[in-house]
């Protein structure tokens, strides 16, 4: 267990693969941590630095009082790559990663040398969609959404394995101060403008049954940047790097060699 100590905030995370290689960073999703990502680092090819940690308020790192904004978790990850000496990584974002990564990438350069925008979007829902998510989980906790949650992450043949019952453990698990502190970054965010001035190379991937994040928002945001790539996953939901690992782990791939980090 790797705990850096962030400015006050003890943030958890993991740091595999070749500590020589070229780093690729990950940041999970609202109710999931790190182990999001445990069959894709499995997956990849050998030489490569593979750092994955909790955001803020999931897992294992403190979760503060909410609400947090989207700056301080932008903040978090540079911090931590700071941190660790990390330049130039790929950055792979799922969900609210995804805004993390679009954040850090117009804030620090030399930090971040191509990002991977999976399942998520500039601006993700409306203000009022976000307090009502908020309000349900502060009256009747993470159990009262656990079931509509799955079936936004996950396609309806997932949703039948047994796997699935994990997944929801590690939602309705994770603190609420910390859930509700960022579904207010979430509600607050909109990179339309910023995002727009980007230029790195950018990968973005959705799942064809993604509730949250639906394939034609996460192509909009694609098209903001100049010279993406999209990728759409197939019979995959929310957490296509869970549902879909192998597809996943190919694109990716695909991705790191074409921009010459492999």
């Amino acid at each position: 267990m790797l705990i850096a100590d962030l400015d006050g905030l003890k943030t958890h995370y993991r740091d595999d693969g070749d500590p020589h290689g070229r780093p690729v960073v990950f940041a999970n999703s609202l109710g999931t941590d790190l182990r999001l990502w445990d069959k894709v680092v499995e997956g990849l090819p050998q030489g490569l630095r593979l750092i994955r940690y909790d955001m803020r308020g999931h897992g294992l790192t403190d979760a503060l009082a909410p609400p947090y904004s989207m700056g301080a978790l932008i903040s978090d990850a540079e911090a931590l790559l700071d941190h660790l000496a990390v330049r130039d990584c790929v950055f792979v974002g799922l969900s609210i990663g995804g805004m993390v990564a679009q954040g850090l990438a117009v804030k620090r350069m030399d930090q971040v040398r191509a990002m991977v925008l999976s399942n998520t979007a500039a601006k993700i829902g409306t203000v009022q969609t976000w307090q009502n998510r908020i309000d349900a989980v502060a009256n009747d906790g993470l159990e009262a959404i656990a079931d509509t949650v799955m079936a936004l992450w996950f396609s309806s043949k997932f949703r039948k394995t047994a796997e699935v019952s994990a997944w929801r453990s590690m939602l309705t698990r994770q603190p609420l101060e910390g859930y509700i502190g960022c579904v207010a970054a979430i509600a607050g965010t909109d990179f339309y403008t910023t995002t727009a001035g980007l230029t790195l190379p950018t990968l973005a991937i959705a799942g064809s049954e993604d509730g949250s994040t639906p394939p034609d928002l996460v192509r909009e945001t694609a098209t903001l940047v100049k010279g993406s790539s999209f990728h759409l996953i197939r019979s995959a939901g929310h957490l296509p790097c869970v549902d879909k690992s192998g597809e996943y782990v190919e694109i990716l791939t695909t991705f790191l060699k074409d921009i010459g980090h492999i």
